[in-house]
């Protein structure tokens, strides 16, 4: 089986869409771009308590590669047009992860996303999003309902810790962007300096 980088966040999807890939037998490195001071602790500590439960049952170390994702959201809102700061922001994420990636000599990225349930979710954001990364982007919950999310979620004894209270990310625009252009995002994103932006948040990784 292959290796493969998996993005976290506190919510219900991403510990479900990884229990898939591990049950296939996939080696899992797991990142998590901390978003602090756009939200507080508890995405964090749901994810320290998803990766116990998931380790636990499939026997796997599953390390966690916590990343400042905060001075990155500074200077997007900032700089860049705000309603496309959604698809500006997973593009970084996919570039860190990319980066992590190389280092845990992955072959895949991984995340939790299903089909147009949010605005970053749409097809042609998620196209934009994604041509950020060189390597293939696996989503095994792409066809997924959140009910059904839900209801593997409270099977496998996630959901209770993804929905415990806590702060949603406060960087989302009031009216996010739903349908993108490539050549739209890359205008943008010629008003600030990529590698530098990445380069800083890897420099400040933390291994969990």
């Amino acid at each position: 089986m292959a290796r493969g980088v998996m993005l976290m966040s506190g919510g219900i999807d991403s510990p479900v869409s990884l229990y898939y890939l591990l049950r296939q037998g996939h080696e899992m490195t797991c990142v998590h771009m901390d978003n602090r001071p756009f939200t507080d602790d508890s995405p964090l500590a749901k994810i320290v308590d998803h990766l116990a439960v998931l380790r636990a049952r499939f026997q796997q170390p599953l390390p966690l590669y916590v990343l400042p994702h905060g001075p990155t959201q500074i200077t997007l809102m900032r700089e860049t047009d705000r309603h496309v700061g959604c698809v500006m922001c997973r593009r970084f994420m996919w570039r860190s992860a990319e980066k992590i990636a190389e280092r845990e000599n992955a072959s895949f990225l991984a995340t939790g996303e299903a089909l147009g349930q949010v605005a970053s979710q749409t097809l042609s954001n998620m196209r934009t999003a994604t041509a950020a990364s060189r390597l293939p982007i696996v989503r095994p919950l792409i066809g997924f309902d959140k009910a059904e999310v839900e209801s593997v979620a409270k099977e496998i004894g996630t959901y209770a810790i993804s929905i415990r209270p806590g702060v949603c990310c406060q960087a989302v625009p009031d009216r996010p962007a739903t349908r993108t252009k490539l050549v739209q995002i890359e205008a943008e994103e010629r008003r600030i300096d990529v590698d530098r932006i990445v380069d800083d948040c890897l420099r400040n990784a933390l291994v969990m």
